[in-house]
C-alpha cells in the first residue's frame, strides 16, 4: 500500500509554525495536525482535575482517555463535549504543557493517536518532534524557528488585541525558559530533523515565510 505523504513542521513556540501549518494544510487540500494542542489539552484537564504535573501515570491515563475533538475549518478545539476557547493558548497552559511534554509516559500515551491523523490525501503535523519522531518518514520537514524577541513581540500583541495587558520582559523571560525545558527534556528534545528545512520567520510575514517554504513542495511524490 502506498504511504501517505506527510509534511512536518516543528519549531518553538510562538514561531509562526502552526499558522503555517495550517495554510499549508489549506492550500494542498490536506489533514492538519497541532500536536502541540493535545499536550496544552492534557495540560489544562489536569489543571482542571488537579492532577498534579508530575504524576506521570496519571497523566499518561489522562493522555489515553482524553475526550478531545478539532474543527479544522473553524479551528476550534473541543475537551470532554465542550469549546475550549482561548485558555488553551494561555501562559499558564503553555508552561504546563511544556512540563507534561517532558513526560515519557504522556508521549508514549499520544503517539498513536497522532499517527492516527495521517489519513489521505496527506497530512501537515505541527510541534516540536513531528519529524524526529512520530513521523521520521516524513516527505519534508521544515524546522521553523524566530527570535526570543521577536517571539514575544507577537504574544504581546495577541494578548492586547484581547484586551490584556502584558509584560513583554516576563514574556520573553517564559519564552526562553520553556525554549530550555524543551531543548533539555531527556525524551524527543526540540532540534531539527537532520533533513529538516530551517525557516526563519523573524521579520517575515505570514506569507513571506510561505513563501520561502513553497518552493520545497517540487520535493513531494508527483501523485500528491
Amino acid at each position: 500500500m502506498k504511504k501517505v505523504p506527510v509534511i512536518t513542521i516543528d519549531g518553538p513556540s510562538g514561531s509562526g509554525k502552526g499558522t503555517l501549518g495550517r495554510a499549508l494544510a489549506k492550500e494542498l487540500g490536506w489533514h492538519f495536525l497541532d500536536s502541540g494542542a493535545l499536550y496544552r489539552l492534557v495540560a489544562l484537564a489536569a489543571l482542571e482535575r488537579g492532577i498534579p504535573l508530575d504524576d506521570e501515570p496519571a497523566l499518561a491515563r489522562l493522555a489515553r482517555e482524553l475526550d478531545v475533538r478539532f474543527d479544522v475549518d473553524s479551528d476550534a478545539v473541543w475537551l470532554d463535549g465542550r469549546p475550549v476557547g482561548d485558555r488553551l493558548r494561555t501562559e499558564e497552559v503553555g508552561n504546563a504543557a511544556s512540563k507534561v511534554a517532558a513526560l515519557p509516559g504522556v508521549r508514549e500515551a499520544l503517539l498513536d493517536r497522532q499517527r492516527a491523523f495521517r489519513r489521505p490525501p496527506g497530512l501537515v503535523a505541527d510541534g516540536r518532534d513531528m519529524g524526529t519522531v512520530v513521523f521520521p518518514d516524513a516527505d519534508l520537514k521544515f524546522f521553523v524557528t524566530a527570535s526570543v524577541e521577536e517571539r514575544a513581540r507577537r504574544r504581546v500583541e495577541q494578548l492586547r488585541q484581547k484586551g490584556i495587558e502584558a509584560d513583554f520582559e516576563a514574556i520573553a523571560r517564559e519564552i526562553a525558559e520553556r525554549d530550555r525545558r524543551d531543548r533539555e527534556r531527556p525524551v524527543a528534545p526540540l532540534r531539527p530533523a537532520e533533513d529538516a528545512i530551517l525557516i526563519d520567520t523573524t521579520g517575515r510575514s505570514i506569507g513571506e515565510s510561505l513563501a520561502a517554504m513553497r518552493p520545497h513542495l517540487a520535493q513531494l511524490p508527483a501523485s500528491t
